[in-house]
């Protein structure tokens, strides 16, 4: 603690910097990689190539990714934005096949019955298939959000600033407390991205809830059953 309340400002320097370092990317590659899924899952020729070639980029060595990335996109070796392209690239990944699997998980009849109605492709995809795959969908993200939390310490290795640098300065010098702070507050922040993103699908999606609270048995059947 006397470690944590002397660099107090330092380390909430670097935490902001790590809220956006893993903020941006879960954001950019949720957009990313929803069409795709969509895509995939309406052309089922395409969704093994697809899924494929995700799961390919995912394979890709971070720290090496890292440092490849500058003469490619042409940016500074130090370039925040190194972070933020790879890291959205492991994103759209990862959400790339749980957005196929969210979209694939809405049964033929509901949008066999949303296209009888009237519904066109793009209203269908909006207004049917992209709430009922919404459960789905965020617990993709989810998985996305903790690992994106986790990757963005491995930008220390370059240069760029997040709570990883309390990782690798705290190595230099052999100080275990700034270690653990570093430690401390990643967990934290994955756990930070892990309720936000559960109190916005309990908002935007409440009828998942409801559907998950059992129904109560008639008042004349629980009083039978001796149950007020």
């Amino acid at each position: 603690m006397k470690w944590l309340n002397a660099n107090w400002d330092k380390v909430i320097d670097l935490l902001l910097d790590h809220l956006w370092l893993s903020g941006l990317p879960i954001l950019l590659g949720f957009l990313i990689a929803l069409p795709i899924g969509w895509y995939a899952n309406r052309h089922r020729r395409l969704r093994g190539f697809i899924l494929s070639v995700s799961g390919i980029l995912y394979t890709i060595p971070s720290l090496a990714f890292f440092l490849i990335l500058p003469s490619i996109i042409g940016t500074g070796f130090l370039d925040p934005i190194n972070v933020v392209v790879a890291l959205t690239v492991y994103a759209v990944a990862i959400m790339v096949r749980s957005s196929a699997d969210a979209f694939e998980s809405v049964a033929p009849a509901v949008l066999d019955a949303a296209t009888a109605s009237g519904f066109s492709a793009v209203g269908r995809a909006f207004r049917v298939e992209l709430p009922l795959a919404g459960p789905v969908l965020l617990a993709g993200l989810r998985v996305v959000a903790v690992s994106t939390v986790s990757l963005v310490s491995v930008g220390a290795l370059i240069g760029v600033s997040n709570l990883g640098s309390l990782f690798t300065e705290g190595y230099r010098t052999d100080n275990n407390p700034e270690i653990l702070t570093g430690v401390v507050g990643i967990v934290a922040v994955a756990l930070l991205f892990d309720a936000l993103l559960v109190l916005a699908g309990r908002l935007l999606m409440p009828w998942v809830r409801a559907a998950r609270t059992p129904t109560r048995a008639p008042i004349s059947v629980r009083l039978r059953s001796g149950r007020a």
